[in-house]
């Protein structure tokens, strides 16, 4: 099988040669090119290059149609007409220069002829640094050189190795890089002290050049196999003792320990001899992650180092925390009873926390006593809690790992601003560079020396989130007035920044707003409300977005101008204020349709204008418009009520609009002036009841009574009725009559109405007149005469009407006008009719006094 498979190997060699001979015959069928003195010269040697014609090859057998051409590559360096050409070249640069010889017949392309490379080079430099090694006691011996510099030319390399006993070994490689090479021999341990001589010759046709020979042993030529295995233990888990191990290959005597932190580029290092596979390391930082090597040697003086072992990556163990925590904390006040406490700090480095910071415990104390009020344990990297105004508070913070506290943190809460004499001055914050801003201040005028040290703290401005954004601070000693913060800080935020300055526990602050990079704001405010107040008005907008102001806010300007106006709108600039987003405007004229718009200013422009709202002022009352009409108005009203007339007329208005139930207690009848002054008026007022008694029908149906109100005086004349019938003249309502005359009177007499005088003489003020017919009246036959009944109180809607009588005659006065004029008088000047009465009903004897009559506002009785 094998001997089939190397037949086919010398079988495809042999048909890759006659291919590459057959393309050379194509290639120069036409002719060759020769060069002399050789392929390869040394570099500033010239070189003769000749073309030629084979017989029959050429354009025809005249010479002088054949035209020869010679290339350097695709530059032309020579043109002749014949059969042959012949041209020197020299200043050929180093490495491989193409010759070619082209044929032109005076008529379409050139045809290639042939070509040839010229190889220009240097001889071999001497190899320097010669050096063998033998990895392990069972490698093999290999050794490197320095080849110096290209040849540009095929360069043979060869190693040679002489060993006691004329022992030789020998090896060859070839190539522009050889510069290393393994002999594949095995020096053996047993003869550590035995001598070797190695030697390196490199050769090529311009010539050979050979190394300074190596001579060495053994023991200085082994190099040890890396250690392997490597582990560390630390002892009962402390990092204060740890032990690395590892197993070395071989009689090793000396090692070497290398170690860093993960996060470092520095290794420490550590010899030892005799170390027999361990060390103990005693400077390792707790909960840190390091990185282990080690590299072993077999002799203190000879021989070369191991290369380092595969690297050991660990985390030691946690310790308790060393470092103590930056506290800082804010106080607002909620009321008069309660403050809100807020304590921020920082976590604690690495070499600090010496582990995993598990929780924070944060204690709550009272000045006056220590005494411990709450204890609370958290996660969180701040804390906040509510306690009366009326203590002096503190606050001590650690941190917890899983091996124990760190030491408390304990601070007064104080008023970080109370002491205005500490407030630093002329503070500024600029832009650093794009995360970062430039903090200067003064120190206080007053009280510089006092200053212990300055805190400046910053939040953002206007944070996304409704809770409050992270409070970052930093500290610097009082020499320092300006400090460059970077951490939490972002391009196009606008960040408050405050100053505070210490001494003890006292302190001052001043603030300022910054950003690190800032330009014009994306859009403008929105106006959501515009509202008058006293001849101004008041413009409500709402805040640009955090992430479209696009740094701080320096100025809001609001503009405005008339609706349909081209002329160029008016404005006023308003510092920024963080709150409240109102601004009162009074540049505005009454009565004219306005457009208004706002926009924001930044250090770097101009927001574009927000939405538009139009807006009209109505402007304050002209005083004039009131106060001309009400004059006007009151110099008639009193002209109009200086007339009795007018005044009555109102006052029966106003009286008949009053509600029933205003009306005032009735009182009796019995009790009245009149019925006391005068009794003997109740014998000439009799009533014919006998009459009235047999004329009326026994139906228990009684007649209707007709009350008539007299609200001016009149003195109509009442005359005893003699006759039995009424006339049908001037016939009244529900049977009741009105003579003409009386009915004129009533209408158009002014006296004012407290007096009205009967037939006998009687004055009577203020009265009712009853008025009745029998039961056989008719409108054809009256039959019962009219009784007119004079009393002191009579009811109406109010009440009882006095009749306050002052004047009655002793004696009756005589008849003297025709019956036809007597009829019952009907007095009413109201435009307001009373409330109907009902109708009176007479169960009494032959006479009728008052102390019988009893009257209500709704009904008339006997």
């Amino acid at each position: 099988m094998a001997h089939t498979v190397r037949a086919c190997y010398w079988a495809l060699i042999f048909v890759i040669m006659l291919l590459l001979v057959k393309a050379e015959i194509d290639a120069c069928k036409r002719g060759g090119v020769a060069v002399a003195p050789s392929h390869e010269i040394p570099l500033g040697s010239a070189v003769n290059i000749s073309c030629s014609l084979k017989p029959n090859q050429g354009c025809s057998q005249h010479s002088r149609s054949n035209k020869l051409t010679l290339y350097m590559f695709d530059r032309e360096i020579k043109s002749q007409r014949g059969h042959s050409l012949h041209s020197e070249v020299s200043g050929l640069p180093l490495g491989t220069t193409l010759f070619v010889c082209k044929l032109f017949c005076g008529s379409g392309e050139e045809i290639r002829i042939c070509g040839a490379e010229v190889l220009v080079g240097v001889v071999p430099e001497q190899p320097q640094n010669l050096s063998c090694a033998q990895k392990g006691e069972h490698g093999t011996v290999a050794c490197t050189w320095d080849r110096g510099r290209d040849t540009h030319l095929y360069t043979t390399y060869t190693l040679q190795l002489n060993g006691p006993k004329k022992l030789t070994w020998q090896k060859q490689c070839n190539g522009y890089d050889c510069d290393h090479l393994d002999l594949g021999i095995n020096l053996s341990p047993e003869s550590p002290e035995s001598s070797y001589t190695a030697k390196v010759t490199a050769k090529n046709r311009l010539g050979n050049a050979s190394s300074f020979p190596s001579t060495f042993t053994f023991l200085d030529i082994v190099k040890p196999l890396p250690p392997r295995d490597i582990r560390i233990n630390f002892v009962n888990d402390s990092v204060s003792r740890c032990t690395l191990q590892w197993r070395d290959e071989g009689m090793v005597l000396l090692n070497r320990l290398r170690y860093r932190p993960n996060n470092s580029r520095t290794w420490n290092m550590v010899n030892t001899t005799n170390a027999k596979g361990r060390h103990d390391l005693l400077d390792l930082k707790p909960f840190t992650e390091y990185e282990f090597q080690v590299s072993s040697k077999l002799h203190l003086h000879k021989g070369s180092w191991s290369d380092w072992s595969e690297s050991l990556r660990t985390q030691t163990p946690e310790e308790e925390p060393a470092g103590t925590l930056d506290v800082w904390y804010m106080k607002q006040n909620i009321d008069y009873y309660r403050q809100q406490i807020s304590l921020f700090w920082k976590d604690l480095s690495v070499s600090e926390a010496r582990g995993k910071i598990l929780h924070y415990q944060v204690t709550l104390l009272e000045v006056a006593g220590e005494k411990t009020t709450l204890q609370n344990i958290t996660e969180h990297t701040s804390w906040t809690w509510v306690v009366p105004r009326t203590q002096n508070w503190a606050a001590a913070v650690s941190a917890a790992n899983s091996k124990g506290s760190s030491l408390p943190t304990r601070v007064n809460i104080t008023d970080l601003c109370g002491a205005g004499l500490l407030a630093p001055g002329q503070v500024s914050a600029n832009s650093g560079g794009v995360d970062s801003i430039i903090v200067t201040w003064e120190p206080p005028r007053e009280a510089a020396s006092a200053v212990r040290e300055y805190v400046v703290e910053w939040r953002e401005l206007h944070p996304r989130r409704s809770t409050w954004p992270p409070l970052t601070w930093l500290r610097t000693p009082p020499h320092n007035v300006s400090a460059l913060i970077s951490e939490n800080i972002r391009p196009y935020l606008c960040y408050e920044v405050r100053v505070h300055a210490l001494s003890g526990h006292r302190g001052g602050c001043s603030s300022t707003r910054g950003n690190a990079k800032h330009r014009a704001p994306l859009r403008g405010p929105y106006i959501n409300a515009i509202t008058e107040e006293k001849g101004s008005i008041l413009i409500s907008w709402d805040e640009i977005p955090a992430q479209e102001q696009m740094g701080c806010i320096l100025h809001y300007r609001i503009y405005w101008k008339e609706r349909n106006s081209s002329s160029q709108p008016r404005f006023c600039e308003i510092p920024y204020r963080a709150s409240p987003n109102s601004h009162p405007l009074d540049s505005l004229q009454p009565r004219v349709r306005y457009v208004l718009w706002m926009t924001a200013l930044t250090a770097a422009g101009e927001s574009p204008q927000g939405n538009e709202r139009g807006f009209c002022l109505q402007g304050k009352a002209n005083l004039s418009t009131f106060v001309v009409p009400s004059i006007c108005t009151a110099v008639i009203m009193l002209g109009i009520f200086s007339i009795r007339y007018f005044r009555q007329k109102v006052f029966v208005l106003l009286s008949a609009l009053r509600p029933q139930w205003c009306s005032r207690e009735i009182p009796d009848p019995a009790n009245s002036t009149w019925a006391k002054k005068y009794p003997f008026v109740e014998e000439k007022m009799q009533l014919p009841l006998d009459r009235l008694l047999t004329d009326w029908p026994t139906s228990k149906e009684p007649e209707p009574l007709v009350i008539s109100e007299v609200l001016h005086q009149v003195t109509p004349v009442f005359r005893q009725l003699l006759r039995s019938n009424w006339p049908e003249k001037g016939k009244g309502v529900q049977g009741h009559y009105t003579s003409e005359e009386d009915a004129g009177y009533s209408a158009s007499s002014s006296p004012p109405p407290r007096a009205l005088t009967a037939e006998t003489g009687q004055l009577v003020d203020l009265y009712k007149v009853l008025g009745s017919r029998g039961p056989d009246s008719k409108p054809g036959n009256p039959g019962s005469p009219l009784t007119v009944l004079p009393v002191d109180y009579l009811p109406t809607q109010e009440g009882y009407l006095p009749s306050n009588i002052d004047y009655l005659p002793s004696q009756e006065v005589p008849v003297t006008e025709p019956l036809e004029e007597l009829e019952p008088q009907h007095i009413s000047l109201s435009v307001f009719p009373s409330s109907s009465l009902h109708p009176l009903t007479f169960s009494c004897g032959e006479k009728l006094t008052l102390d019988r009559l009893k009257m209500g506002c709704g009904s008339l009785m006997l």
